[in-house]
C-alpha cells in the first residue's frame, strides 16, 4: 500500500531506539524525510545509519533532552530548518522507572510528568504552526497500554501517561480539521530493552534459552511478542492519507493482550 507520504516531513522523537526508531524507519521507509532524536551520541548515529539504510528521503539525528523546553523547541526549529516545515510529529519518550507507590518521591513524579506529559505539551505547541500549513498534519503519540489496564509496579506510567491521552484527544478537536492527533498503546515488543532484560534472565538462570524468557513476555492470544516494526507500521499508517477519517483514537498494538473492554 502506498501510504502517499513520499516527501513530507516527519519527526519522531526518543528515536536512536525502540519504539520510535521503528517508527522513523517505517516513515523513512514510505518516502518521508524523518528528524530521529535522541540524548545518547553514539547511539543516534548507530540508528540514523539502520534508518537511513531502508529510507527513500533523507534522515538527520538532532539530539535534544525532551525535558528541556529550551531544548524542544530548538529540536522543531531544527526539524524546519531542515525540511522546510513539519508534515507529522510522533512523540515518544523512555518509560518512567518501575516501583509501587510508596517506594516514588515527589521528584520521581515530577521527572515523569516532565518526560512523558510536557515534552507532549511542548513538542505539539512547537511543531502546531507548521503542522497545520501542512497538507494533512498529524500527531501521533506512543504511550502504553497501561493507560487501559494498570501494570503491577508501574505506578508512575499507569498515572501520569494518562495525561498524555488526555491532552491527545483534546488536541483532535482544537487541532482539527487541519490536524489529526491519535496514540498508540503498544504492549511488549521485542525492543533492545526487553531483549537485555531477557538476556539477564537467561544468564541469572531464570529461564534455560531466550526463547523461553521471550515467550513468557508474550501474554497475548496471539502468543507471541510484537515485533517494533508492527508498532512503526501502524504509526506511519496513522500518519498517512490512508488514515484520514481516524481521529482522537488511543490504539491498543498489544496482540488482545489488555483486558479492558474499552
Amino acid at each position: 500500500m502506498d501510504l502517499q507520504i513520499d516527501g513530507n516531513a516527519a519527526l519522531v522523537t526518543a528515536s536512536s531506539s525502540g519504539l520510535g526508531k521503528a517508527s522513523a524507519k517505517a516513515l523513512a521507509r514510505e518516502g518521508a524525510d524523518v528528524v530521529i532524536n535522541g540524548r545518547d551520541a553514539e547511539r543516534l548515529a548507530d540508528a540514523k545509519a539502520e534508518v537511513e539504510a531502508v529510507a527513500t528521503g533523507e534522515v538527520v539525528a538532532h539530539s535534544a533532552d525532551l525535558t528541556e523546553a529550551d531544548e524542544v523547541a530548538a529540536l522543531v526549529e531544527a526539524t524546519v530548518d531542515e525540511f522546510g516545515t513539519i508534515d507529522h510529529l510522533v512523540t515518544s519518550a523512555g518509560g518512567p522507572p518501575s516501583g509501587a507507590f510508596l517506594d516514588t518521591n515527589d521528584e520521581d513524579w515530577q521527572h515523569a510528568y516532565d518526560l512523558l506529559v510536557m515534552s507532549v505539551v511542548r513538542l505539539a505547541r512547537e511543531s502546531y504552526p507548521h503542522l497545520k500549513e501542512a497538507d494533512g498534519g498529524t500527531i501521533v503519540n506512543i504511550t502504553s497500554r497501561s493507560v487501559k489496564e494498570a501494570l503491577d509496579s508501574l505506578v508512575l506510567s499507569n498515572a501520569v501517561r494518562m495525561g498524555v491521552i488526555g491532552l491527545e484527544k483534546t488536541l483532535s478537536k482544537e487541532f482539527a480539521p487541519e490536524v489529526r492527533a491519535n496514540a498508540v498503546l503498544p504492549g511488549p515488543h521485542e525492543t533492545s530493552r526487553i531483549r537485555e532484560l531477557v538476556e539477564v534472565a537467561v544468564e541469572r538462570g531464570d529461564y534455560d534459552s531466550y526463547e523461553e524468557g521471550l515467550d513468557d513476555w508474550a501474554g497475548s492470544p496471539l502468543e507471541r511478542i510484537g515485533d517494533p516494526m508492527e508498532l512503526g507500521n501502524t504509526v506511519a499508517f496513522l500518519s498517512s492519507p490512508k488514515s484520514g477519517y481516524i481521529n482522537g483514537t488511543a490504539l491498543p498494538i498489544d496482540g488482545g493482550s489488555t483486558g479492558a473492554n474499552l
